[in-house]
């Protein structure tokens, strides 16, 4: 259904770090870096496979936004698949080890959808499941 998320943080290199350790256990990985000289810029995350879906962190504002909208000031909800409970387990076990809070352990939550849930450095929801073969 989507092609492309986009989400803007404060700090870029942050960003990096925190979304490069929880989505790998999930299959994506850094795929194009334009980082700028000044911090401001975008990184590009995806399986690699194709060329979309993918994910955009991106730092400094978009010109498509409002003046209002702003990291943390307009925070999103992020689903991603994974393959198994124990990427899973991985994506927010790499999560808390930089800095992010758990906003659900990994569980069943709805029978038979076994996810976690992180809050990201910029207040984002971040989440990742995976439907249970019965």
């Amino acid at each position: 259904m989507f092609d492309h998320v986009g989400i803007v943080v404060r700090d870029l290199e942050s960003g990096r770090r925190f979304y490069e350790a929880v989505l790998a256990p999930l299959g994506h990985r850094l795929l194009e870096d334009h980082t700028q000289a000044d911090g401001t810029g975008w990184l590009v995350f995806g399986t690699g496979t194709s060329h979309s879906p993918f994910f955009v962190v991106a730092a400094g504002r978009p010109s498509f936004w409002n003046p209002g909208h702003e990291p943390g000031n307009s925070p999103v909800h992020l689903a991603f698949g994974a393959a198994s409970r124990e990427s899973v387990d991985r994506f927010h076990a790499a999560g808390l080890r930089l800095g992010a809070r758990s906003n659900g352990e990994p569980g069943v939550r709805r029978k038979p959808f076994y996810c976690a849930f992180l809050i990201d450095p910029d207040d984002n929801n971040v989440e990742a499941g995976v439907y249970l073969t019965p």
